[in-house]
């Protein structure tokens, strides 16, 4: 009998999807020489017709080098090309496919480490000769569908290709066809239409890295763009997303290590002597115990990646003052905290983090740059410093040691100088971060010389802010040989002495209580011998712009009558506070004029770390946008 036609084939072992076998072909590098690499009309329509697996593509990819793809230029080039020519129609459902194809092709293509990058990478997509045309009709296209795409998937798919490129070829001439087509009335429209903070994430994050792009280097559009935008309804729905973000980044924090304090009662008494689980209906959302080691590991793996979002923040901060005023007054929504409340949080918790790894405390710094920006605004100073900025807030308490609880609401203000006392206390190294301190004991200086301008007083424990101070100080006298020679080291001894002597010849006009002012002068007579070892060990009396006289000369009259009450070790701290009371009226405090001034934030002189922490963002974008 003939046999059937009709016989079953044998089925694969694996099944494989049509578009990885079409993957497969494209990137075939063992085709025939002579064989033309060009796929038909067909291959092209399935390709993009087909759900894309992005996972499988940027497998493929990553397993070629830099060399390899340099010499695949022919398939790679017919990829991007028929990409372009698929968004330049507008057909919903191969645009969408060839903008997440686009998007992971760029993810592992672009990031590998080339010898020539600039060239290489245009060799691989265009070639010298096609890129202007090609790139031209690219930016073009993704201009139009992330301004007036179909739908909002479409318009995000959009944004994520900008995102991939523009993390993957940042320090190449690739970003220059992005520059001179504007994308930023496209990118704040989307944000405009978007449903969620969510959603505007992603482009927020994209205009902070395209405003950063060599802005030292020449006059970038993007930074013009941010100093005239006044849209505030587009505004609002950025800072509501900047505070979302700053919320869920906090988050991760606390699943490692819950740190809200928890009241009294049987099962958390129970839980401290080891018996929690004898306590019927315990928390079944109790976060694990990590023991301290594998804890301070993944505490050095945060902030999360979103955290690039800072960036834009800063940039929008600086250039724009109704974005600012927005940050600083908008109200939280039901059931939520202020936006600032949750930026100030995170803060707070990346300066807790910082020393664990260079990239948080790159974060940390430009929470602390916005804040300072924030605080040079009289107008926003005043309000942060008033009532009506009463909200609630949480400060990492991860670490000890532990400032006071404060419960219910608080002023802004008061949360800014918690932030800042932590970051002075728990960052003491002997290779100190200058900088991160400079900005700390910078933006305490500009809160308390506002509050003494305007004779405002507002209750708080001044008494550990002072007790970090002269705690600093003596941090400082103790390890002066590492300390002294590291960059701008003399601002921050300016900044710290002057600041005490402020609150001294100041205090009674911020401190809410005589209580207040006594217990400040009480620290620093009981720091005389430090001090004097402080201005002798870095020579402070030679230095015009430092204070240290007014603190030594407060010590030496205090030393003076103490003395003639018999010997300060025999007197009780009760005795001490009555003779600093009674020394009032003998003391006269010198102290230099501009105590209370400071300098306005200048970018330039910060170039440097703007210039880190673009990099910085870069890498944390690159892994955003990968599968």
């Amino acid at each position: 009998m003939e046999a059937s036609p009709l016989t079953q084939q044998a089925r694969p072992e694996i099944f494989q999807q049509k578009i990885v076998k079409l993957y497969e072909a494209l990137f075939q590098d063992d085709v025939d020489a002579e064989h033309d690499h060009d796929h038909d009309e067909g291959f092209w329509r399935e390709f993009f017709l087909l759900n894309p697996d992005r996972a499988s593509l940027l497998r493929i990819l990553d397993a070629f080098g830099p060399d390899d793809l340099i010499n695949l230029q022919p398939q790679t080039r017919q990829l991007f090309l028929r990409a372009v020519a698929c968004l330049k129609k507008g057909n919903g459902t191969a645009t969408l496919h060839a903008l997440e194809t686009l998007t992971t092709f760029f993810s592992a293509v672009l990031p590998k480490k080339y010898t020539n990058p600039s060239s290489d990478i245009i060799a691989v997509l265009a070639g010298l000769d096609h890129v202007d045309a090609i790139f031209t009709d690219f930016v073009g296209a993704l201009d139009g569908i992330i301004r007036n795409g179909t739908t909002l998937e479409i318009r995000q798919r959009g944004v994520d290709v900008v995102l991939s490129i523009t993390s993957g070829a940042y320090q190449t001439s690739l970003l220059t066809y992005f520059i001179q087509r504007d994308l930023f009335p496209a990118i704040m429209k989307f944000i405009q239409d978007s449903d969620s903070p969510d959603m505007t994430l992603a482009p927020f994050t994209l205009l902070g890295l395209l405003a950063n792009y060599n802005k030292f280097e020449f006059q970038n559009p993007y930074q013009l763009r941010l100093n005239d935008f006044v849209n505030e309804t587009t505004i609002q729905k950025i800072v509501r997303c900047v505070g979302q973000t700053c919320k869920n980044l906090r988050g991760q924090y606390i699943e490692i290590l819950e740190d809200l304090p928890e009241g009294w009662s049987l099962s958390h008494t129970l839980s401290i002597i080891g018996l929690g689980k004898i306590t019927p209906g315990a928390r079944a959302n109790q976060k694990p115990n990590h023991d301290p080691e594998a804890a301070k590991q993944m505490f050095a793996k945060l902030p999360g990646e979103e955290a690039a979002v800072l960036l834009g923040l800063y940039d929008f901060s600086h250039a724009n003052k109704l974005f600012c005023f927005n940050l600083v007054t908008m109200a939280a929504e039901k059931g939520e905290e202020q936006p600032i409340s949750s930026l100030l949080s995170l803060t707070s918790y990346l300066l807790q983090h910082a020393f664990l790894s260079t990239r948080a405390t790159n974060y940390a710094h430009l929470s602390l740059m916005v804040f300072r920006l924030l605080i040079e605004d009289q107008i926003l100073c005043k309000r942060i410093c008033s009532e009506d900025s009463k909200t609630a807030l949480r400060l990492c308490r991860q670490r000890q040691p532990y400032l006071p609880i404060v419960k219910g609401e608080r002023i802004l203000a008061t949360g800014v100088l918690d932030t800042m006392i932590d970051g002075i206390n728990h960052n003491l190294r002997r290779r100190l971060d200058v900088s991160l301190y400079t900005l700390c004991v910078g933006i305490t200086l500009r809160i308390i010389s506002y509050l003494s301008r305007s004779r405002t007083r507002i209750q708080y424990h001044w008494s550990e802010l002072f007790r970090s101070l002269l705690s600093l100080i003596r941090f400082l006298t103790t390890y002066a040989s590492d300390l002294k020679d590291l960059p701008h080291f003399e601002t921050l001894l300016d900044l710290v002495v002057n600041l005490l002597a402020l609150s001294l010849s100041a205090g009674e006009a911020f401190l809410p209580t005589p209580a207040a002012y006594d217990d400040l002068f009480y620290k620093v007579v009981e720091s005389g011998e430090v001090l004097v070892k402080f201005r002798d060990t870095y020579s402070l009396s030679k230095r015009p712009s430092n204070s240290i006289d007014t603190l030594i000369n407060v010590t030496a009259h205090y030393k003076t009558l103490l003395d003639s009450n018999g010997s300060i070790k025999n007197l009780t701290s009760t005795q001490v506070a009555e003779v600093i009371k009674q020394g009032y009226e003998t003391l006269s405090i010198q102290t230099k004029e501009g105590l209370d001034g400071w300098e306005r934030y200048r970018e330039a002189d910060d170039r440097t770390l703007l210039k880190k922490m673009a990099r910085a963002t870069v890498m944390d974008v690159k892994v955003m946008v990968q599968v």
